[in-house]
Parts: C-alpha cells; structure tokens; sequence
C-alpha cells in the first residue's frame, strides 16, 4: 500500500544542475567575503536564499544550495546539498492534520518557487518518481550507475520509507534522497543531492542485508551537519 503523504513539491534535477554541483568544489575559490561571492552569483545567475532555507543560494536552474561554509565556490573541504523536493509527511499520530494550517505555509514558499511544481495529496510512490528521474540525470552526469542504494526512513520518519542512492568520485561522495528539513519546524523533508567529501566517513560498508545498519551511519556522517 503506497504511504500518503500532504504534499509533495519538487524542480526536476537535470543533468546540467548536477554537472554544476560536481564541479563547485573545482572551480577558482572564491573568497569569504560578500562582494567575491556576490560577484560569483552574478556571473552564474544564482541569488541569495533566506526563506526557504536560511543561509543559503537558489541556483540558476531554480534548486536551493546550502553549503557547509559561507562559500560553496572552489571549496573542497565542507559538505554542500542541492535540495530538488521539498515533502510534507504525514505523520500518523496527526491524521486531522492538526499541523497543516502553519506547515502548510512552508510548504507553499517551496510550491511558489520558479520552476518548482505541486502534488497535493501526494504518495511515497509519487516521491520515488522524483527520485528515480533525479538519479537518471546523476547518472548521466557522472556517466556511472549508483555503487549503493539502501530503502529506510532511518532520515525521515513517519513511516516514510524513501529511496539513498550512493556515487563516489575520487575525491566526494554524491548522496541522493531523503534528509530531514533542519529548520526550526524540522517536520518536513528535503530531497536532494549531497555532494561531501569522503573524509566525511571511512569506506563504504560491505553490500549486504546485514551491513544495513551501518550504511545508514555513513549515509548520516555524509549528510548531517
């Protein structure tokens, strides 16, 4: 049986967005100050984001970057995630929808979005589809399938059990999924891709059932901070 969720928005991620999130750690390093990123902005066609969430850019392709460190340009070492979907679950204790009225104004900032597009109700099946067509432009992009995929809701809750898929380059891992929203409301959910580096967490574990355990703590070593 598909798991309901209240609302489902999302700006398709393309294989361009993802080729720019690749190489941000590789281009000139732009340095912490307000006029050089502001300069850096410009020159893509990013703008500064506060609203949906805090500290953070909307990107020429209409996706929210949030970056580890005041500048996700030319820098190597801090974790950076490129947020394509935002979910509002439904929380089985709260099938009145008790929360709607104030969560429901988060929600719409993302559904307003240029370039983003709305499922009310929605589905987790429905959210896996977003998944599924953001993981065909990673894999485009990095011209390689996922080395890993792990099914939990270890990052989410509520019953919603959502789709990790893992790539790793030389020198980052890329993430795709699930992540839990850290604003203050902290009940709605990113989908997005993680873009770390892989001394974030030592190797990968072993494939199988009964390592799941343990990908689930490298997944969050990657993606939480």
């Amino acid at each position: 049986m598909p798991t309901a969720v209240h609302a489902l928005a999302h700006c398709p991620l393309t294989v361009d967005a993802v080729a720019e999130l690749v190489a941000l750690p590789f281009v000139p390093l732009a340095d912490e100050d307000d006029d050089t990123v502001e300069e850096e902005l410009r020159r893509r066609g990013w703008q500064w984001e506060a609203e949906l969430v805090r500290d953070s850019f909307r990107t020429g392709y209409g996706h929210v970057l949030c970056s580890e460190g005041f500048s996700p340009f030319g820098n190597r070492k801090d974790r950076a995630f490129l947020v394509f979907g935002e979910v509002y679950p439904a929380d089985p204790q709260d099938a009145s929808m008790a929360n709607a009225t104030w969560l429901n104004g988060y929600m719409e900032g993302w559904e307003r979005a240029p370039g983003w597009r709305s499922r009310r109700p929605a589905t987790d099946q429905d959210c896996e589809a977003v998944l599924a067509q953001a993981a065909r432009a990673v894999t485009e992009a990095l011209g390689a399938d996922p080395e890993r995929t792990l099914v939990s809701d270890h990052t989410v809750g509520f019953g919603l059990a959502l789709t990790h898929r893992i790539w790793r380059t030389p020198s980052h891992a890329l993430i795709l999924g699930p992540s839990s929203d850290e604003g203050p409301y902290g009940y709605l959910t990113h989908l997005q891709l993680s873009q770390t580096p892989l001394s974030c967490a030592p190797g990968l574990p072993p494939a199988g059932a009964e390592h799941e355990e343990a990908l689930e703590t490298w997944i969050t070593a990657h993606i939480d901070w």
